[in-house]
């Protein structure tokens, strides 16, 4: 049955068709209410009291529940809920007042009630009005049906976390036991923003990116990431511990964070979770654990949630942010800073209409319409997907280059290259609805990610989504250049003597080792510009340089005796 859009079982049906029979007013139900679950104020006000009278009446028949999935809500089932505050129990918690800030449909709150027998007060939080009355209806459920020797007062609020006054909370409840658990939406905000979902924070650039980095894909977060450091900024000087479901990513980011935050968290760890398994969804995502009121710290166990096996220690290491300690000691001499600028690739954000399929000598565009622009404009154009072998010398799409650099002047279209310009002009609608406002206020048809480094001839360039670190060497074409889109990062050369090299450097055991000691492949671009800015080739050079003396047949030997590490200068090819 539902009410209030809500499931009830049957047995609270029948609890309230015996007892609310003879109770007339809301201070009555409230008050008997209060004395068999420990709920402060279950009916909120007089009409819902009534209303809940009448469809107990009406015996109203179920519905089908909106999928929230979209907003990122993946309740947590009663099974994992339950391990989980097992786990804790095992650990030695010992919880006086439970915080649950996005409470759902009460599954953490029931756990907990279950599993601890000294909490004094529970407090949940939940903007969804359905799920605060599918909570309210499991902690009465609970006590009807077994006998607690613990019943605290319990508190379940119908509010906005991002509005609710988390500080006060903290502050009134400092010196208690705390214990603030959940699963806080797995999305972000720009997905909620797409979704026109009004849960959402105000805006604002919390994470203090600057520059572009504020308005391109580091000025993106995850809403469980913002409410993660909205208790840790109010809780980390309560006494007891932080435990949240959330993405691996958001645990990564919050650890990096902590460099400059300093919150006063300690013994962090990371409980690896089989996402699929537990919500049917396709994400790494974990049980995030931090005590509050502890000197800073600046290193995480992640350890697998199953098994209890421990995979890496992962976080702040001689200053530097690693993914494995182990690993990175044994590479760490690499870590510096390349004598190379990394580029991404170019961004248009519209496909559609810039990227060309190659058929039987015609260009198709993504509407599957035949186009006929001058070839000037037209470039190979490479994807992560297409970053596959070491050498590539083909392409399976082609993308027009409307610019040399960012923010030229496009007006040289129309005169030089009409059949392009009408096409581009003829499709305008399609760049206008454009929504990054790297945009706004540049020429019609603008690019991003474009330079002269974009028109070098190789390339070495490797895909940032993908969990291997295999570097590809990009040939031209007739010696017109290929470009790369913005999930690729690269760095060229005017001569394929010395982008050999530079690909022989990146691939050697000495880098791939690096890398896997300083790379999150469970992120969602794992690897990033700040990755291989951080490859100090030059080091590397050195020393396969003097892994030639005891490598007679090394590959190394081929390429290494043809240049000397030069004086830096105004080139892409300081290096060499």
């Amino acid at each position: 049955m539902i009410i209030f859009e809500a499931n009830i079982s049957i047995s609270l049906i029948d609890f309230f068709k015996t007892n609310l029979e003879k109770i007339n007013t809301i201070e009555q139900a409230n008050e008997l209410l209060k004395e068999i679950c420990g709920i402060n104020f279950f009916f909120n006000n007089e009409e819902e009291f009534t209303k809940l009278k009448s469809k107990i009446e009406e015996n109203t028949q179920a519905f089908e529940e909106p999928n929230r999935r979209a907003y990122g809500d993946f309740q947590t089932n009663e099974d994992l809920a339950d391990s989980v505050a097992k786990y804790l129990c095992k650990g030695g918690v010992k919880p006086e007042l439970v915080i649950e800030p996005t409470c759902g449909k009460g599954r953490f709150i029931l756990a907990v009630l279950k599993e601890f027998k000294a909490i004094k007060k529970i407090v949940g939080i939940e903007i969804y009005y359905p799920y605060v009355w599918e909570t309210k209806f499991g902690i009465l459920d609970l006590f009807l049906s077994e006998k607690h020797s613990c019943k605290p007062e319990i508190n379940i609020i119908h509010a906005d976390i991002f509005n609710f006054n988390l500080k006060d909370l903290a502050a009134e409840n400092k010196d208690s036991n705390t214990l603030v658990i959940g699963n806080p939406p797995w999305v972000t905000n720009s997905e909620l923003s797409t979704l026109n979902s009004n849960n959402l924070p105000q805006k604002s650039n919390f994470k203090s990116h600057k520059g572009i980095d504020a308005i391109t894909g580091k000025g993106n977060f995850d809403i469980g990431e913002y409410i993660s450091l909205q208790i840790l900024r109010n809780f980390d000087k309560c006494k007891g511990i932080f435990a949240f479901l959330v993405k691996n990513s958001v645990v990564k980011n919050i650890l990096h964070n902590q460099w400059q935050s300093k919150h006063q968290i300690g013994n962090i760890r990371k409980l690896n979770i089989d996402a699929k398994k537990e919500f049917n969804v396709s994400v790494d995502a974990c049980l995030f654990l931090s005590n509050f009121n502890l000197t800073p710290e600046y290193i995480c166990q992640e350890i697998d949630f199953y098994t209890q096996e421990e995979i890496t220690e992962f976080g702040w290491h001689k200053d530097k942010f690693v993914y494995s300690i182990s690993d990175y000691n044994k590479a760490e001499n690499l870590d510096g800073k390349s004598p190379f600028v990394w580029r991404q690739g170019m961004k248009h954000d519209c496909s559609k209409i810039m990227e060309l399929d190659r058929f039987n000598g015609h260009f198709i565009n993504g509407f599957k319409q035949e186009v006929s622009p001058e070839k000037n404009l037209l470039y190979g154009l490479l994807k992560s997907s297409d970053l596959k072998d070491e050498v590539i010398d083909s392409y399976r799409k082609t993308t027009i280059v409307t610019q040399k650099k960012v923010g030229q002047d496009t007006s040289y279209i129309k005169k030089e290259y009409p059949q392009t310009y009408n096409y581009l002009d003829s499709n305008r609608a399609y760049f206008d609805r454009r929504k990054s406002s790297i945009y706004r206020g540049k020429p019609p048809f603008s690019i991003f990610g474009i330079g002269d480094y974009s028109f070098a001839k190789y390339k070495v360039a490797i895909s940032g989504m993908y969990k291997r670190t295999t570097f590809s060497l990009v040939l031209p074409e007739n010696d017109k250049p290929l470009m790369l889109d913005d999930t690729c990062y690269f760095i060229g050369f005017e001569t394929i003597e010395e982008a050999q090299i530079a690909q022989k450097i990146l691939n050697s055991n000495i880098v791939q080792a690096f890398l896997k000691a300083i790379i999150f492949f469970d992120a969602k671009r794992p690897i990033t510009k700040d990755i291989l800015m951080r490859i100090d080739m030059e080091k590397a050079y050195n020393l396969l340089g003097l892994e030639t003396k005891t490598a007679e047949n090394s590959d190394w030997k081929l390429f290494g005796n043809k240049f000397e590490i030069k004086e830096e200068s105004t080139s892409q090819m300081s290096l060499f």
